[in-house]
């Protein structure tokens, strides 16, 4: 019954999320539209900076995907981050054109508008084959050839969609009182709209805060389509507007990309800092933590505790149970280090079954309760087979010890209770056979 009624729950869903994306396309549409009644002077100048700006915005996002593609080898990323950086570098070089639009310019210098209509035109055919190359490519073999590949079929298409249209942009629209006053401008909007519709899949694997500024900067590339189709005239009201959305999504594409990279930033340095099996630090943050902890105490003069631990009979479970038990039984070790220990306490794996447990400000009597805790947590675990650790105890009190005579202090005490472990054992075991009636 449960699979039933999530079957239409997901239909249900999936028909709000079209309603919705239907709503967000004719509201855009409309606002277009009345902005055309706004009316404004033509400033040539603040165009060209707002090209400008939008073409160092894609070179910033195309640096930030390079830096995100080395660390997930996601060509979506590399390939949007290529046309970013194609689409920039024709809105830089175009920016100029509107420098230069004055009332006394010469004709060529009004065909400003379409280097910006080139660019779009770019970015939108990237945005769709970088989603063809993710599904019929989903494994690269030569990335490189791919990009480049991909790059020279999006200039190509886009050159041979500028010839046929070479007619285009005139100052005025030859249709100023029509719906669309500029229906060339809805051809970029298509491509951003297949984009939109395919990159949705991607959204329910990839929810990261890179695909969905992405997805939002695809509306709103849309947006900015829509607007243009509105303009009537070079530099009016919709050609602004226009204008605006595409700076803005920019910047959200930039501002998503730098967010995940500071995600991806953040797993790699604790990845550096933690042990993969159990999630406890690893043996390189066990060291910073004890050269932190002597400082302080040499400071303060608070002693702080160390505690090694070793699992006991590893080999054994290991050839008794397999190897799976064997990790699972010191991911089981670690989990009671990090669930029983304060949060300033700092729990490491030493080495292949060996822990370390760093206690600041901790006298050699609370370290000996914290070890009798650990080791009756373990006895009460009820999850087969049952696991047992010797514990070793070093306090250092600020007499200008040195880390390695710390950790040597309490290996040689771990050693001594696991002998003394053995012994007891070993005595029980032989009284236990003693006792066993003779057949």
């Amino acid at each position: 019954m449960g699979g039933l009624t999530a079957i239409p729950e997901r239909k249900r869903s999936a028909t709000n999320i079209v309603l919705s994306n239907i709503a967000v396309f004719l509201l855009l549409l409309l606002a277009a539209y009345s902005s055309r009644r706004i009316l404004i002077t033509p400033d040539a100048v603040l165009q060209g900076y707002l090209q400008a700006i939008t073409g160092l915005l894609s070179f910033i996002f195309a640096a930030v995907t390079l830096v995100r593609f080395q660390g997930t080898q996601d060509r979506i990323s590399l390939i949007l981050g290529a046309g970013f950086l194609l689409s920039g570098t024709v809105l830089m070089a175009s920016s100029v054109l509107f420098f230069q639009l004055t009332p006394e310019a010469p004709v060529p210098f009004r065909w400003a508008p379409l280097a910006w209509w080139v660019s779009r035109m770019v970015l939108a055919l990237l945005f769709v084959v970088a989603l063809l190359v993710e599904h019929f490519l989903p494994r690269s073999r030569h990335p490189r050839r791919e990009i480049a590949g991909a790059l020279l079929t999006v200039v190509g298409m886009t050159y041979l969609i500028t010839a046929a249209l070479r007619r285009m942009p005139t100052e005025v629209s030859p249709h100023p009182g029509a719906f669309l006053p500029s229906p060339q401008q809805l051809l970029p909007a298509a491509f951003f709209i297949v984009a939109l519709i395919w990159y949705r899949r991607r959204l329910a694997i990839e929810h990261t805060a890179f695909d969905n500024a992405i997805y939002t900067a695809a509306w709103m590339n849309v947006a900015a389509q829509l607007a243009a189709s509105q303009s009537q005239r070079l530099l009016d009201a919709p050609f602004v507007l226009a204008q605006a959305f595409t700076v803005m999504s920019y910047t959200v594409a930039v501002g998503g990309a730098l967010l995940d990279n500071a995600r991806l930033f953040e797993q790699v340095r604790h990845l550096a800092v933690s042990d993969p099996l159990t999630g406890l630090a690893n043996y390189r943050r066990l060291l910073d933590v004890l050269e932190s902890e002597t400082e302080r105490t040499n400071r303060n003069n608070r002693p702080f505790a160390v505690l090694l631990l070793d699992l006991d009979g590893l080999k054994s479970i290991n050839d008794t149970y397999g190897h799976l038990v064997g990790s699972r039984a010191i991911t089981r070790l670690g989990d009671i280090l990090r669930i029983h220990c304060r949060a300033v306490d700092t729990a490491a794996r030493y080495g292949g079954d060996e822990f370390a447990l760093v206690l600041p400000e901790t006298e050699e009597t609370d370290a000996r309760l914290v070890a009798e805790r650990i080791h009756v947590v373990m006895a009460e675990s009820t999850e087969t087979p049952a696991i047992s650790a010797s514990i070793g105890i070093s306090i250092y009190r600020g007499e200008g010890e040195r880390i390695e005579k710390l950790l040597s202090d309490a290996d040689q005490h771990l050693y001594a209770e696991k002998a003394r472990r053995a012994k007891k054992i070993s005595a029980i075991s032989s009284a236990t056979r003693r006792r066993a009636p003779k057949i």
